[in-house]
């Protein structure tokens, strides 16, 4: 079964399955221990004071990842995170990142690192904005900026190692919803 979003159905992703990878494609729909899957990370690790949390919780049958938090540029910080760390890169006909998400009304980013963003400050990134409703959204490939000069221009969909949803860039409050995220 291909593990990619296959429909929007009553505001809610139909995905091909509840695993977190299937045929080197993520999709996750966090209704099945997506805490053994997905970690919190914040700028802390690098000495800035950004605060947060990454809940997984559910209302009305529908299951979801909640970051909170508060995202401060002071001490050079700026960021805070959850991500997955993917077992299998995608396959190479992958063309972006699909997301239902829901939020305050500011934006967020999804960031990508592939085999060659060795170092830490090294991602791809693409922005998306919410709403309080669920909304889909969807990431080509192409839309995904190099935060580095080392870094090829696009990402290569075989070469993504992990995916991350993250509050980066401004001092603000964090409130983000996802209920599905995967590649297409």
């Amino acid at each position: 079964m291909r593990g990619n979003f296959v429909g929007l159905v009553s505001g809610l992703f139909i995905i091909g399955s509840t695993m977190a990878q299937a045929d080197g494609n993520l999709t996750e729909d966090f209704s099945e221990s997506p805490e053994t899957r997905w970690d919190y990370v914040a700028d802390t690790v690098m000495g800035g004071v950004s605060s947060g949390q990454v809940q997984f919780r559910s209302e009305s049958e529908v299951a979801f990842a909640r970051l909170t938090g508060t995202v401060s540029t002071e001490n050079n910080g700026g960021f805070i995170q959850f991500r997955r760390k993917l077992p299998d890169r995608p396959d190479a006909s992958v063309s972006g990142v699909r997301l239902l998400v829901r939020g305050n009304g500011e934006q967020y980013f999804v960031h990508l690192r592939t085999r060659g963003t060795v170092l830490p400050w090294l991602y791809y990134q693409a922005g998306f904005a919410t709403s309080e409703e669920w909304t889909e959204v969807t990431l080509p490939l192409s839309d995904f900026k190099a935060s580095g000069s080392m870094l090829r221009a696009i990402p290569v969909a075989d070469e993504i190692t992990s995916v991350g949803v993250v509050a980066f860039g401004r001092d603000h409050e964090v409130l983000v919803d996802v209920s599905g995220i995967g590649f297409y």
